[in-house]
């Protein structure tokens, strides 16, 4: 096991705060003693079947912890996940059912081991404990936190101030959280920047509890593919880890260049040397970015498929893009129309170009659909799919309709 400074080398990279550094260097030094690794916790409810780039900045660094020797465990929220976390929302959020939450977690388990190593990894589910809990536990628990310190919190602060409702199920949220590290004896937590009331929560209670407190590590949040918010998939701007190598290639490409410096430190493990040479580049204007961000999309690629898979996808976008050339394989879709035709937001939707009809239709809006070259401008077009016809959604999908039946 690697001393202290050591350590906390690895584990300071891409922080954004610690609390407490010296709680942190305490608990290394008796892990270091005893031969004992420390529990490192981090919760993920399930609200989108999809792991994206956003999600792998802290996974990465469980993934570290790993390496350095201590115990991971990855917490699906399945109990949390259907009340669905308050954090950073304007609005009560909508209630994900039991059988959702669980068909994503499926997912979740499936996908988080191109990160996590399968051997070290614990993954727990909080139904375990709180399912159980009784009244009586539950009224317990809220004795320890006041209505006041909860409306501490910015958000709960600012709906409360604008007159927006806030349910009590809400305020249960970042006390189930904090319950979550009671029943795991966590040593550390893990979280995004707007994890920190929730994750401060946990520390109190279980100071409450008897417990150690647990240190608080909290990492950057994203930005997504807009350049502008937090990479979410509701949002568009994500990058999923389970998307192919040439969708990867494309969307990283696509990033604004002042999110290049933050992408490489976030997602890739170069040295601190190679870091700095990247940033005096990219700040001098040295280098043009586009050679740093095929560097970045063959880095990522590599890591989530191979280093064969993300050459072929860099070969396949500077044919496309560079050359205005099309792509090896484009997928064929059969449709079902009436008379061969068919409403241009329904051909978007089942062929699998767009995920819902509304995303479709802010496609259109934006310019980003053509047919056989030609853009579409109206989302109430009608096509024609007697003859086979060649669709492009933006600057990277492409699909063949045909109609079925032929």
């Amino acid at each position: 096991m690697k001393n202290i400074d050591e350590q906390l080398e690895i584990i300071k990279r891409g922080t954004v705060e610690i609390l407490l550094e010296e709680d942190l260097k305490r608990k290394l030094k008796r892990s270091i003693e005893t031969n004992k690794p420390l529990i490192v916790k981090q919760g993920f409810d399930p609200t989108a079947p999809d792991i994206h780039l956003g999600h792998s900045v802290s996974l990465r660094k469980l993934r570290q912890f790993q390496d350095l020797g201590h115990k991971v465990v990855f917490l699906i929220g399945d109990f949390t996940g259907m009340i669905g976390d308050p954090s950073g929302k304007s609005e009560i959020r909508k209630r994900l059912t039991k059988d959702e939450v669980l068909k994503n977690a499926e997912t979740y388990k499936k996908q988080v081991f191109k990160i996590l190593d399968p051997d070290k990894t614990i993954i727990e589910f909080n139904s375990r404990w709180c399912s159980s809990m009784t009244f009586e536990d539950v009224l317990s628990l809220t004795a320890h936190y006041t209505v006041a310190r909860m409306l501490e919190r910015d958000d709960f602060e600012k709906r409360y101030k604008s007159n927006r409702p806030i349910s009590i199920l809400e305020f249960m949220y970042p006390l189930i959280q904090g319950y979550d590290s009671i029943a795991l004896k966590a040593d550390i937590e893990l979280g995004g920047t707007d994890q920190k009331f929730n994750l401060l929560v946990g520390r109190e209670l279980q100071r409450a509890y008897g417990q150690e407190p647990q240190v608080i590590i909290t990492m950057p949040l994203l930005i997504g593919t807009d350049g502008t918010d937090k990479m979410s998939k509701s949002l568009g701007n994500y990058i999923g880890i389970n998307e192919s190598p040439r969708e990867m290639f494309g969307k990283i490409m696509s990033i604004p260049d002042k999110l290049l410096y933050d992408y490489f430190v976030l997602l890739t493990d170069l040295s601190y040397d190679e870091l700095e040479r990247i940033k005096k580049e990219l700040d001098g204007g040295a280098v043009n970015p586009m050679i740093h961000k095929k560097r970045l999309a063959r880095a990522i690629i590599t890591f989530y498929h191979s280093d064969e898979e993300a050459k072929n996808a860099q070969e396949e976008f500077e044919r496309v893009f560079s050359q205005k050339g099309l792509p090896d394989e484009i997928g064929t879709s059969k449709l079902k129309a009436n008379d061969g035709k068919i409403w241009i937001v329904k051909l978007l939707t089942e062929s699998g170009l767009c995920n819902s009809g509304s995303e479709a239709r802010r496609m259109i809006k934006q310019g980003a659909v053509s047919i056989d070259g030609e853009r579409i401008s109206s989302i109430d077009d009608i096509i024609n799919i007697s003859s086979e016809r060649l669709i492009k959604v933006g600057k990277r999908k492409y699909r063949k309709i045909i109609l079925a039946g032929k």
